[in-house]
């Protein structure tokens, strides 16, 4: 769609939102069009699919006609938009409700539905419904998606197109290529999974998006139509919970504080595996999850063999070896573009945000964003352009272009009074002709599933739930999303609620009292256990693991520490010292960058680009296969080949070529220990 295509569908628009009996399609053509080269049939084919795009939008475009005459004649048949038409209501909230409403929105930072997050809060704010709130101190839960293939679903399901994958069967152990329709979308027992109808089998089936093998394909000229009144959370509320199960391990002496607290007090006996090799020690570790476990018990490479059970084994090797062929390939080359595209959090986040990678932009982006953005200009008279642009996540070079387009908009007659006007002469861009634009456009499903899903989602916690004002801007959300709110009832969210709930009260009693606290943390890197003094600063979560940002005074900066590797958390009777603050980031980054890090080249598989998302890449370049290059920063090199080693063949280290062969060796020596 070319910036001239955005310019007509915006002025079809206007023209069909301004008129009261309807305009003829030759009026359409003469006016807005001034088509009078192509031929009939051609120009009748070009209105349909603008009306189809109109449609898109959610503008539902009618049709009037002459009384006596059939709809059928072009010539009598006028066309108009309704003044009301996908227009979202107005919606009050409270200071409470827009409270959690803010926090519903930030849960999905990482996946494409925080821009959809984004989006719905823009509207919100755009018809005046959002007012000043204070967050809460210390509560900021997060979702963690399941990389790319969590937004690949998600995309087809809201479209209703079936996907095809690969999938690694747990009844059989098998790779199998799967033809299903994507119902669902949800989380249980801390895995992802996935409720479709299987074309293959013919029934509906559970997949869990950590057996998938390959990347998701989508067939989007393909349909299918979901069941009635489908809830993903009630379907997900019939698995039973995997019993549990004890593996063998053969582990180095010393090493692996965090697995060994886990292990039985005497190991299981397993006939004919013989004793352990000298210098280890061996483990009886129970688990549910042989996919789960394995992820972990790979990246722990050469310092532990896993004895059995044969499935667990066989899940580790594959791991590995997957791992080595992806480190072992031919590298790409290097480069990455000038200017990275970017996305960043709007003004509605207090702080802004981290860049993240998006997709390419289009001329569909264009237009939807234009349609926002004369709505919020409307309600944030006066805005500086750079805060405008910072608002919408784009440069001001692509918001100038918007706002020129816009100025050139306006009714089929083309007079100045019948134009967008708008002005930023001065650098404060101000809004005085909105052409009945002023009001934003309902949600799209994507917006209404993030926000709704969202609100669900903080049920989990408490000290949100209480006081009402959860239930009631859900109920008016769940009002002004109309139909697409019901959709949200296809996605359910993890549970936010943490694990170590004492260690949580503890924190948070300290915060809101300035009180210094002493803990012994557990350091699966250093795989040591060490006492400090921190001031707390600062609790967020990703799904159920929650985080403590303080400053550490043993290493005297700002640390951010799992509450479920806090052994203990205690008052040391001192108060916070003055200098200690909490990160400039908002939400909080779990990784917060330094000036010595290392920076790292890391090379990502289509399946794995969710992670430079979550690593915060500071560059990214798209590569022929679908994956990405992307520049890191890591504060220690050291944990680099476990990363590789847990990723199983969908990351691998390019720069620095050190690391690099410091992560193949340590994937050889781990599968050494399999070859006998």
């Amino acid at each position: 769609m070319s910036a001239s295509r955005t310019e007509r569908l915006l002025n079809l628009l206007i023209a069909l939102l301004n008129t009261t009996y309807g305009l003829r399609r030759s009026e359409l053509r003469d006016k807005v069009y001034r088509d009078s080269t192509s031929t009939d049939v051609a120009f009748g084919r070009m209105f349909e699919r603008d009306k189809g795009e109109l449609r898109h939008f959610g503008f539902e475009v009618e049709t009037v006609t002459d009384k006596g005459w059939g709809s059928d004649d072009p010539a009598t048949t006028r066309y108009r938009i309704g003044k009301e038409s996908n227009r979202l209501p107005d919606v009050s909230l409270t200071p409470a409700e827009c409270t959690v409403l803010i926090l519903a929105a930030q849960l999905w930072e990482h996946a494409a539905l925080g821009s959809a997050a984004v989006n719905a809060v823009r509207k919100l704010q755009a018809s005046g419904g959002l007012v000043d709130a204070e967050l809460p101190a210390g509560v900021q839960p997060r979702i963690r998606p399941a990389g790319q293939a969590f937004e690949d679903l998600v995309t087809a399901m809201h479209a209703q197109h079936p996907v095809s994958f690969r999938y690694l069967a747990g009844s059989t152990g098998k790779e199998e290529e799967r033809l299903v329709e994507p119902w669902g979308l949800g989380s249980r027992f801390g895995q992802w999974y996935l409720v479709a109808q299987d074309r293959t089998r013919g029934d509906k089936r559970f997949f869990r998006l950590s057996r998938l093998t390959s990347a998701v394909t989508v067939l989007e000229k393909e349909s299918f139509t979901p069941p009635a009144d489908f809830n993903v959370r009630t379907e997900l509320a019939s698995l039973a919970e995997l019993p549990v199960r004890t593996a063998v391990l053969d582990v180095q002496a010393g090493r692996l504080h965090g697995l060994r607290t886990r292990a039985l007090s005497a190991p299981v006996a397993e006939p004919g595996a013989g004793l352990p090799k000298a210098g280890r020690d061996r483990l009886s570790v129970p688990y549910r999850d042989a996919e789960t476990l394995a992820e972990e018990l790979a990246s722990y490479g050469p310092r532990v063999r896993v004895v059995s059970p044969p499935e667990l084994v066989t899940s580790v090797r594959r791991r590995l070896a997957a791992a080595e062929r992806f480190a072992s390939a031919p590298v790409p080359p290097v480069a990455f573009p000038a200017v990275s595209a970017t996305a960043v959090f709007p003004a509605v986040f207090p702080g802004g945000g981290a860049p993240r990678r998006g997709r390419k932009r289009t001329s569909e982006d264009q237009l939807a964003r234009m349609l926002q953005l004369v709505p919020f200009l409307v309600h944030n008279q006066g805005l500086h352009i750079s805060e405008v642009a910072a608002n919408f996540g784009i440069t001001r070079k692509e918001l100038e272009a918007d706002l020129r387009i816009l100025i050139c908009s306006g009714l089929p007659e083309g007079y100045p009074d019948d134009l967008l006007d708008i002005q930023w002469d001065d650098d404060h861009v101000t809004i005085t002709q909105d052409l009945d634009l002023k009001r934003p456009v309902r949600f799209t499903v994507e917006e209404a599933c993030a926000l709704l899903t969202g609100l669900e989602t903080l049920n989990g916690l408490p000290e949100l739930a209480e006081g009402g004002a959860l239930e009631s801007v859900t109920l008016k959300l769940m009002a002004a999303a109309g139909e697409e709110g019901l959709k949200a009832a296809a996605l359910s969210a993890p549970e936010v609620g943490p694990g170590n709930s004492a260690a949580l009260e503890t924190a948070r009693e300290a915060i809101r009292t300035g009180a210094q606290l002493r803990l012994r943390y557990f350091s699966p890197l250093r795989d040591t256990v060490s006492e400090r003094d921190i001031d707390p600063l600062r609790l967020y979560s990703l799904d159920n693991t929650w985080y403590l940002e303080a400053y550490c005074h043993s290493a005297q900066g700002l640390r951010n520490f799992r509450l479920d590797r806090i052994e203990a958390l205690e008052p040391n009777g001192l108060p916070v010292s003055e200098s200690a603050t909490p990160g400039d980031s908002f939400p909080v980054k779990l990784f917060t960058p330094n000036d010595d890090d290392a920076v790292v080249v890391v090379e990502l598989t289509r399946r794995g680009t969710g992670l430079a998302d979550e690593y915060y890449a500071e560059r990214t370049a798209e590569l022929p296969d679908g994956g990405l290059l992307a520049e890191i920063r890591f504060g220690s090199t050291d944990w680099l080949p476990m990363f590789v080693a847990q990723h199983g063949g969908t990351a691998r280290i390019v720069e620095p070529e050190e690391l690099a062969a410091t992560s193949r060796q340590w994937l050889s020596a781990a599968l050494a220990q399999y070859e006998d």
